[in-house]
């Protein structure tokens, strides 16, 4: 495990050189990336940031199915450091009534094999007036008194865990997915990346992890819960 005392983004040094099985942990982030290419960033000492480096030994047809399981990893990590309600949003932001305590950005770069950098963000002791945006929360606000060492050592041996499951039972995982994803029969407006919007129902997640809206599968955009299941 490398520890900094800052950096621009964990995801881009752990990048430097894939080692599989490595952390890199920044006490800040200056320049935090997350999905869609949107910009992560909080004050610091305030969220728990860091890069896991793993070799997910899935057949390429199950790669889809990561950034789902690593959702339900920092989903049981948080429940159990915290004590707090986590809900999933598809494809892999956890929720807090309805507001974001955490996202997960997942890159494929080709080592010896291919690796997966899972880069990992929570929001741990930000107050209201800390918030990057209306729609976020933080483990403080939700009314959990504890510390980025008590999450990070929860959600590390989580996503162990459900990276030994991933490989040995894909199916097993993404049917506990459906199960616990909070986006499946709601009504939601889908961003997609080619500035289209889509408005339907969301009525569940495919063999390959995608967000079935309609007649349409969504692999890729932003999805905004219009009402409650």
């Amino acid at each position: 495990m490398s520890l900094h005392p800052e950096a621009t983004s964990t995801n881009e040094l752990a990048a430097l050189d894939p080692v599989a099985d490595s952390l890199v942990v920044a006490d800040h982030q200056t320049a935090g990336r997350g999905r869609l290419d949107r910009t992560w960033e909080t004050p610091p000492g305030t969220a728990l940031t860091f890069s896991a480096v793993v070799d997910p030994g899935l057949a390429d047809h199950d790669w889809p199915l990561l950034p789902l399981a690593v959702a339900l990893a920092v989903a049981d990590g948080l429940r159990t450091a915290a004590g707090v309600s986590v809900a999933v949003k598809w494809p892999n932001d956890l929720l807090i009534e309805g507001a974001k305590v955490a996202g997960i950005l997942l890159e494929r770069v080709q080592a010896d094999r291919p690796l997966a950098i899972i880069g990992i963000g929570i929001n741990v002791g930000l107050d209201v007036e800390d918030l990057p945006v209306p729609t976020a929360t933080s483990l403080r606000i939700a009314g959990a008194d504890v510390d980025r060492t008590a999450v990070f050592a929860a959600v590390v041996p989580a996503l162990g865990a459900i990276l030994t499951a991933l490989r040995s039972e894909p199916s097993a995982v993404l049917e506990r997915y459906r199960s616990e994803c909070d986006t499946i029969g709601r009504e939601v407006e889908v961003h997609l990346p080619d500035g289209e919007l889509l408005v339907g129902t969301a009525s569940g997640i495919d063999r390959h992890g995608r967000l079935v809206v309609g007649e349409s599968t969504i692999g890729a955009g932003d999805v905004v819960h219009v009402r409650p299941a």
